[in-house]
């Protein structure tokens, strides 16, 4: 045991939305129990890659008495994951089989008002923003939500993206200024369940807090398997 550099980890502020693992290229991060964990001492090498990955500042470098960083140990560790394993150990990455509903499906018209949808290729300036109800929708949700259209998206303008797969960095600026050129009456957010989906709703609220603290904001949770609803 020595004093130095390695990963503390906060879990009041860790809501185990899976971002900081990809970044930890020693597998010294994983998801446990819905929040990060230090799997090992030995696998973490202090450098703090994984730091700027987390929305919430969850993870800081400190000094303190820990095991030796053990390069050989890394290697062993990433070479025993098991080839089947989803290597950022997200459970929103965790798979499952769902049993489809057997009632049928009746067919719906669209109630997308406008075109593009996806966050990253929306104009701040697009004047469908302006004054407008908005739904900032997880890229997943459509999938899950049967009536989506019908519940969510009638009457709404709609923002689609990814806090896991996205830079979440970009969006968090671009829905700042969105917030602050458009002016939206309201804003929905529509999540899924899973932890790393929390980051979505997360990065809309700073966003918010900084441009538009007055507008009312909603955040809604969607189930994996039935498309159920909550409010968060």
């Amino acid at each position: 045991m020595a004093v130095r550099a390695i990963v503390r980890i906060d879990e009041e502020k860790c809501t185990g939305c899976g971002s900081c693992i990809p970044d930890c290229a020693e597998g010294a991060l994983q998801i446990v129990d819905g929040k990060a964990r230090l799997v090992s001492e030995v696998y973490c090498d202090g450098l703090g890659a994984c730091l700027g990955a987390c929305p919430e500042g969850a993870l800081t470098i400190e000094e303190q008495e820990a095991e030796a960083f053990d390069e050989a140990a890394v290697e062993a560790h990433l070479a025993a994951e098991p080839e089947a394993d989803l290597p950022c150990g997200c459970p929103g990455s965790a798979l499952r089989s769902i049993e489809a509903a057997s009632r049928p499906v009746e067919p719906a018209a669209s109630a997308l008002s406008h075109w593009p949808v996806q966050l990253r290729l929306v104009p701040p300036e697009a004047p469908f923003l302006r004054g407008a109800d908005l739904l900032i929708c997880a890229d997943c949700v459509p999938f899950a939500m049967g009536d989506l259209h019908h519940r969510y998206l009638a009457g709404r303008v709609v923002l689609v993206g990814c806090p896991k797969l996205d830079d979440a960095a970009h969006h968090r600026e671009k829905l700042e200024t969105i917030f602050s050129v458009a002016k939206p009456k309201t804003i929905t957010v529509l999540r899924m369940e899973v932890p790393c989906c929390g980051g979505l709703a997360s990065l809309v609220a700073d966003a918010k807090m900084a441009a538009a603290p007055e507008t009312p904001l909603a955040v809604h949770v969607v189930e994996i398997a039935g498309g159920g609803v909550r409010e968060a």
